[in-house]
């Protein structure tokens, strides 16, 4: 047993990105809007330390509505090479100005002007239309650095539960639970 699931984490993750073969940053996060409708979909994890797991959005995309409505999220890493998974439940909360900034201006220019040229989650008229406001934005960003769209900002995931899910033979899967207790937290185990 670790007392400590953010370390455990980490080791985790350290293996998935040295032995996954795609995307072990990858994960779903599911989200609820403000009557509980949930959906899901995959977004990358961009940071993590004892605070939570942060990832980017622009906030006015369903995940980000849903969000504003209902602060709570659930994430899922699946490393399917590996057979294992991990789940993590918390609050949500924004990132802070400085660490979106600074995350944005590391991002491929590109993606710094598509962050300015999608309304994300809205609906698109033709795909040449989302490509002329692009091109229009690399014509009046040329030359200049892209600046973070106020929209367009950073979530934490401060965890009050996380999971961790190991494949067994014969389905004896072993699942160990973390939950937040104070300021530390309790380990236990879960039948498969």
């Amino acid at each position: 047993m670790a007392a400590d699931p953010h370390l455990l984490f980490e080791d985790w993750f350290a293996e998935a990105r040295a032995r996954e073969p795609h995307d072990a940053e990858a994960m779903a996060l599911a989200t609820a809007d403000a009557a509980g409708r949930p959906s899901v979909r995959m977004v990358l994890l961009k940071g993590h330390d004892e605070r939570g797991f942060v990832f980017y959005t622009n906030g006015h995309s369903r995940k980000g509505e849903e969000l504003a409505a209902n602060p709570r999220a659930a994430l899922l890493f699946h490393w399917k090479s590996l057979r294992r998974q991990v789940r993590i439940e918390g609050n949500v909360s924004p990132v802070s100005p400085i660490e979106a900034d600074a995350y944005f201006a590391t991002r491929a220019r590109d993606s710094q002007l598509g962050a300015w040229a999608s309304d994300q989650s809205r609906p698109l008229i033709s795909r040449e239309a989302f490509e002329r406001r692009f091109a229009q934005l690399q014509a009046a960003y040329e030359g200049k650095d892209v600046p973070r769209p106020p929209h367009w900002s950073g979530y934490r995931v401060a965890p009050e539960r996380i999971e961790f899910w190991s494949d067994r033979p014969h389905r004896l899967h072993e699942r160990r639970l973390f939950t937040r207790a104070g300021p530390g937290w309790t380990e236990g185990l879960l039948y498969p």
